[in-house]
């Protein structure tokens, strides 16, 4: 028997997001989310209250004490009507499970399991900047050599020249002794021109090495992204080509798709096992469903302010049978609906269903599989029925299925008689 394959696991994760993103919208559109906020801001007002009554005088005390209680029973109800919207929620799931698919076309068209290439932007885009050229070092402005003025007039001429030989020497060594000054930091600012030219240009190799490297990297991954488009592609193609010639393996993928597809609810989940038979056209699936123990029998929870608990309802043993069974028979017809309504080409002409669950045989205590629906479909006078206005165990009767009398009770069913794979 086949299980999921790789598409079919692909479009299975797919379709179970898509499920809870809806999940969650609808119950943000409902009492549901309502409730909850009401049930948390009463608890928490709850619990305020306790606290001032804990800290309240003893004149204070009496009043507190009923302002807290009345917070406690509000929290408590609100708690309530949570519980039961969650219960309702989940009644509601079981008994529309044939519903739900018929709000859909289970057709999957294979050519939407393709990829299209979407690469990122470049992540490294700030190497493609230069790095900045280093600050300006401007020379110091060279020194200029004042020369005092030569002495003017008579007594000048005739006292001053000696002073003014000493002044000229002495201006003349300043001088030098500036431009001794100058030459060291003009050497010295060229000396840290070329430390910066050289830092920079250092820096300039590593940007250029390190968006060398960079760009490597994202073509590699580009084209690791389109070698793998390509190839889930040929194999999409490929899958497309056999389905178009009916081979065992393309039909039985494709039917995995389909049912992966098919997404029931947490509470409720189910697991398909199948194969196909291309001499007689004929699917052989088996629909495991969860225990009866796995739907709640509660019908409703109570806030009883006297003993300050909430008590459970419970449905009759009558009505619990009667959910599972019609859940069990909701789950035949949709199986059978899902897959015929899916193969557009007609490839599978017959199914051969077992619906039933894995669980420990009451008479033997080993875990085994106990069947509780065995039915043979045929397609065309299948696909002529209405299911949106039947009632699930008459059309199973209708088709001559053999249905368990009480699958609630773990009574199974002898398929003898009915068409199997």
């Amino acid at each position: 028997m086949a299980r999921r394959g790789f598409f079919a696991e692909l479009q299975h994760q797919a379709r179970l997001a898509a499920r809870e993103q809806a999940r969650a919208q609808r119950e943000a559109e409902r009492a549901y989310k309502a409730a909850w906020r009401r049930a948390e801001q009463l608890r928490k007002a709850d619990e305020r209250a306790a606290k001032q009554l804990a800290r309240a005088t003893q004149a204070e005390h009496k009043r507190l004490a009923r302002l807290a209680r009345e917070a406690h029973v509000a929290a408590m109800e609100a708690e309530v009507d949570r519980r039961n919207l969650e219960l309702g929620e989940i009644y509601e799931e079981i008994d529309s499970l044939l519903l739900a698919t018929l709000e859909v076309d289970d057709h999957v068209d294979l050519n939407t399991l393709r990829i299209a290439i979407a690469h990122p932007p470049f992540a490294r885009s700030d190497l493609e900047t230069p790095t900045p050229p280093p600050s300006t070092f401007l020379d110091p402005p060279q020194p200029v050599c004042a020369m005092p003025d030569p002495p003017k007039g008579i007594l000048g001429s005739l006292f001053g020249k000696k002073a003014h030989a000493k002044a000229v020497a002495e201006a003349t060594e300043d001088y030098e002794r500036a431009i001794a000054v100058w030459e060291s930091r003009v050497t010295q600012q060229e000396m840290r021109r070329r430390a910066a030219a050289e830092q920079h240009a250092r820096a300039e190799v590593q940007r250029l090495q390190a968006l060398e490297a960079e760009r490597n990297r994202y073509i590699a991954e580009c084209e690791a992204r389109e070698a793998e488009a390509a190839k889930r592609n040929a194999e999409i193609d490929e899958l497309i080509a056999n389905l178009g010639y009916g081979t065992v393996d393309a039909v039985q993928e494709y039917i995995s798709i389909v049912l992966s597809n098919s997404t029931y609810p947490n509470h409720f989940t189910v697991e398909h096992d199948f194969s196909f038979d291309p001499t007689t056209a004929e699917l052989g699936l088996r629909v495991t469903v969860p225990p009866p123990d796995a739907i709640p029998d509660i019908k409703s929870y109570k806030y009883t302010k006297s003993s300050d608990e909430i008590t459970k309802t419970h449905f009759s043993k009558k009505a619990c049978r009667e959910r599972y069974a019609n859940a069990v028979h909701q789950v035949a017809l949709r199986s059978l609906h899902e897959v015929f309504e899916a193969d557009r080409r007609g490839l599978v002409k017959t199914i051969a269903l077992e619906v039933g669950t894995e669980t420990s045989d009451p008479a033997t205590g080993q875990q085994t599989f106990l069947l509780f629906v065995a039915v043979g479909a045929e397609r065309t006078s299948f696909l002529e029925l209405n299911l949106s206005n039947v009632v699930p165990s008459a059309t199973l009767a209708h088709l001559g299925a053999a249905t368990s009398k009480n699958p609630y009770e773990l009574v199974t069913v002898d398929p003898t008689g009915v068409r199997r794979s």
